[in-house]
């Protein structure tokens, strides 16, 4: 955008702003006279802007209300999130924090398996900001992780398209999480949980502080969040990278500790003479990772929030949110892998060298330097300042959101970072042995290792007006209607340290991105009682995205009641998500992965071990030439009270997603670029000695389409008792019918086709997942049992690692479905006391056995469906007074 263009829109903005807030405050006030009727019963539920009295309306709406987040006994919004049937595959969380994730620290919700960037998240109604970190490169994603639970009130979960009322990124629904405020009184809860098989543990302590009446009301929140680490030896099987006793594959590194080397003359390498026997693979020395990773990884979290509600007339009101959130984590991983891009030499006179002539060093690890660890602090900072009142029976409210992210990931000389010219330094000194596995003096580490810092920030402002109200009367009810805008300028950057843009840093996927932007949006929503039973609800939204354009988007949606206790409801609409920040501002990026040369057996260098899978570097680049994804979204269900105790829901859903952004097909990039027989040098990279692959060029395209379908179902009874106290049952079902992707895949003729995959069923996918819960209250204990359950799925999705989905020419193996018990008693000791024991997994299921996708899954289980922490049991007491 030029600076003309940027001028024109902050003066727009400021125009609307300088009309619209004055005028309104003075309606609001010279209206002071005729007070409205007070109707508490209304609220705004997600998915429409107009008020309703009741939560059930023409789009499907779970609610997670206050209760529910007591009963659940969990600690952390991810975990509430993680146990939905209806989130899916592209959720993810602090689970297997690793040194090669681009999004450490974070966590994300992904409903019906679209990807934490199709699912909107808000607060209190209004655009959270992003990560300052992106996730798998390019995936930006509010940090749910910066919310505590402990501030929640309610979550509202609309699992439905909703571009027409929010904009952007709502294609598979949205979350909006409401927080607690008008507290009155103090409450003090401490709690503490471990795991039964380590030293995982949690402690919290919450406390909300609230002062003032119905008019005027300060409400104070403070949150302290620490959870201990989690490794993969900690849970058996886990703890290591060759899964092949276990039927999945043997994917430890070929970078070994000894490693190998290509002798002066040589073209084939040789393999390190004192390599263990348990760890010769041909002429490689293998190294097991594995016990290096984290599971969950030790983490503080510690935050402050502040609600404050003002009444400056009955008409007109003044509220401020503030909140303050630091996160810290760390990352964890293996030894630096060092291979034949680093270009390490050691001359013939090295004092260690036991083959006496010049060579290469082709694979080493420096173990001697320690595992590299990456600390990570994530600070949060979010104010909203804003006014709403009443001017001719319509309420409005406009309000200012500034919101800050900032992301340290960082590592010191103790922490394993090596630096490949400080090495070759030593080397040629002769004072590091590479040789042997031999363990060298700290004096010496101390001189090739070095201190790394990556920074990252995201910054939201937004200005948002909005208007709701009744228009007019008629013999079937009453029209409503909502409309508003929104002024929003979004940035990020993502800057990696200089060393690994001069290439001095091996082994970690590197990240770099930039990009700012400006958005406006106006909208509108009519409610119509066509007849008394039957609401119509029509709505539209423009937006106008520097770099991605403009999109407009209708809704329309019915809610019919031929019967008090029974209704129907629809709902179709059309979305868009505009390119992340992080896609339109990728600079140069690296990412790696396990895969199988296809070439291999015309190369020298796979003559002795034709089968290996290796760590591929992809070597990513942006696109200006990104368009928007879009959308079209479609809901029917059925609601039934079929007694005052007995209600279910029914809905049938549908999403097809077009002009998806992924990165191009890695296999087909390979054939093209890598092929011995038509080589291209500046996307591909092989060993200059031994023709190995290294590197391969991509980029993210338009160049993906899906479309998902499935049923959601929810029971609830409740039965009281004279005795027995009150008992409360329910099921919430999920059943994915369809999840089809289609995708262009060059064969190897060079011709481009359209593949069409359905992924029900398969990796990450499952068909059912579903929760059954009840609850049992009696006198001053409450009760409550969940059983959590998640389907089975196919394994080895890209079975032979080639980079290429390839489940439909392959018997994969099963991975089976997975059963949990969560339990919890809460007692009532005294009015202001209450003390609550609980276990999650109470019967200590371990997750089923999944050979893996060869990338993230390395370690026999898949990490972002399963949960690897086993029984943690924990209890929690609270103080109100």
């Amino acid at each position: 955008m030029n600076n003309t263009d940027r001028l024109f829109r902050h003066s727009f903005k400021r125009k609307i702003l300088t009309l619209l807030i004055p005028g309104l405050i003075g309606l609001s006030t010279a209206t002071d006279a005729a007070e409205p009727e007070p109707d508490e019963k209304k609220l705004t539920i997600v998915g429409s802007h107009i008020k309703r009295s009741t939560a059930e309306g023409p789009s499907p709406v779970q609610v997670i209300d206050r209760n529910d987040i007591v009963n659940s006994g969990l600690s952390t919004l991810q975990q509430l999130f993680e146990k939905l049937p209806s989130a899916g595959s592209g959720s993810f969380s602090t689970r297997g924090n690793s040194q090669d994730s681009t999004g450490n620290g974070g966590a994300a919700i992904s409903l019906r398996g679209f990807g934490a960037d199709a699912t909107l998240v808000l607060i209190n109604g209004r655009r959270a900001n992003i990560s300052a970190f992106a996730e798998s490169v390019v995936n930006n994603f509010v940090d749910i992780n910066s919310i505590p639970l402990a501030a929640i009130e309610r979550i509202d979960i609309l699992k439905d398209g909703a571009s027409a009322i929010y904009g952007s990124d709502a294609i598979s629904g949205v979350v909006n999480i409401i927080l607690r405020k008008d507290f009155e009184g103090k409450e003090i809860s401490v709690g503490y949980g471990s795991t039964t098989k380590s030293n995982a543990d949690e402690t919290t302590i919450n406390a909300i502080f609230g002062f003032g009446d119905d008019n005027n009301n300060a409400t104070f929140i403070f949150d302290y969040f620490n959870a201990g680490e989690l490794r993969n030896a900690d849970r058996g099987r886990i703890g290591s990278a060759n899964q092949t006793s276990n039927g999945g594959y043997d994917l430890r590194s070929s970078r070994g500790f000894p490693g190998r080397y290509i002798l002066n003359g040589d073209t084939s390498p040789t393999i390190d003479p004192d390599c263990p026997a348990d760890r010769v693979s041909d002429q490689t020395c293998l190294f097991d990772y594995g016990p290096y990773g984290y599971l969950i990884p030790e983490s503080e979290r510690a935050g402050a929030m502040f609600m404050l509600n003002s009444e400056i007339n009955s008409r007109l009101e003044m509220y401020i949110e503030a909140s303050v959130q630091r996160n810290t984590s760390e990352a964890g991983g293996a030894p630096t892998p060092l291979d034949g891009d680093a270009n390490l030499t050691a001359p013939a006179l090295h004092p260690n060298n036991p083959f006496g002539v010049d060579l290469k060093i082709d694979r080493h690890r420096t173990v001697d330097a320690n595992p590299r660890i990456w600390d990570i602090q994530s600070d949060s900072l979010r104010f909203v300042s804003g006014l709403k009142g009443v001017v001719m029976d319509f309420d409005w409210d406009i309000s200012f959101t500034k919101a800050r992210g900032l992301s340290i990931q960082s590592g010191d000389r103790s922490q394993g970072w090596v630096r490949t010219d400080f090495l070759q330094r030593e080397i040629n000194a002769g004072r590091y042995n590479p040789f042997g596995g031999h363990v060298n003096s700290q004096s010496v580490i101390d001189s090739i290792t070095t201190s790394l810092t990556r920074r990252g920030e995201s910054r939201l402002t937004a200005y948002e007006g909005s208007m709701t109200g009744d228009l007019f009367s008629f013999s079937s009810g009453t029209v409503a209607m909502a409309a508003g805008f929104e002024y929003r300028q979004e940035s990020v950057e993502d800057i990696p340290d200089d060393q690994f843009q001069r290439g001095l840093i091996f082994g970690t996927e590197s990240v770099s991105a930039a990009a700012e932007r400006d958005h406006w949006s106006v909208y509108t929503e009519f409610a119509i009682p066509v007849i008394e039973s039957l609401e119509l609800q029509l709505a539209a939204r423009y937006d106008d995205y520097e770099f991605a354009g403009t999109s407009t988007n209708p809704k329309v949606a019915f809610h019919w009641t031929p019967l008090d206790s029974l209704a129907f409801r629809a709902s179709w609409g059309t979305g868009f998500r505009a390119p992340s920040l992080a896609q339109i501002g990728l600079g140069p990026s690296q990412d790696s992965r396990f895969f199988s040369d296809p070439f291999c057996s015309q190369v020298q260098a796979c003559i002795n071990n034709p089968a290996a899978s290796t760590d591929l570097t992809i070597n990513f680049s942006g696109n200006a030439d990104l368009k928007p994804e879009e959308s079209e979204t479609w809901n029917v269900g059925v609601i039934w009270d079929i007694t005052n105790d007995i209600n279910v829901s029914f809905d049938y859903w549908d999403i097809t997603q077009d002009e998806k952004i992924d990165e191009g097909d890695v296999g087909a990039r390979v054939r093209l670029y890598c092929n011995p027989a038509a080589m291209d040098n500046q996307n591909c990279v092989r060993n200059a000695t031994t023709n190995e692959l290294l590197q391969v060029s991509n980029s993210y395209e338009n160049i993906a389409s899906q479309e998902a379908s499935g049923i959601d179902i929810s029971a609830n009874y409740q039965l009281r008792t004279n005795n027995l106290g009150e008992f409360k049952f329910g099921i919430d079902l999920s059943y994915l019918s369809e999840f089809e992707k289609n995708t262009p895949e060059t064969q190897d003729s060079g011709e481009t086709i359209i593949i069409s995959r359905n992924w029900t069923g398969e990796y990450e996918y499952p068909e059912y997942r579903w929760n059954a819960r009840t609850e049992w209250a009696i006198n001053d204990f409450t009760t409550s049992a969940i059983i959590n359950y998640i389907g089975e799925f196919q394994d080895q999705p890209d079975y032979d690692l080639d980079g290429t989905v390839d489940f439909g020419q392959f018997n994969n193996r099963t991975v089976d479905s997975m059963i949990t018990l969560d339990v919890q008693t809460i007692w009532q000791a005294t009015e202001n006391l209450n003390i609550s024991l609980g276990a999650s997994n109470l019967l200590d299921e371990e997750t089923p056995f999944a050979a893996g996708e060869g990338n993230n899954d390395l370690y026999g289980y898949v990490q972002n469906v399963h949960d690897p922490r086993g029984r943690f049991i924990y209890s929690k007491i609270t103080v109100n007074f």
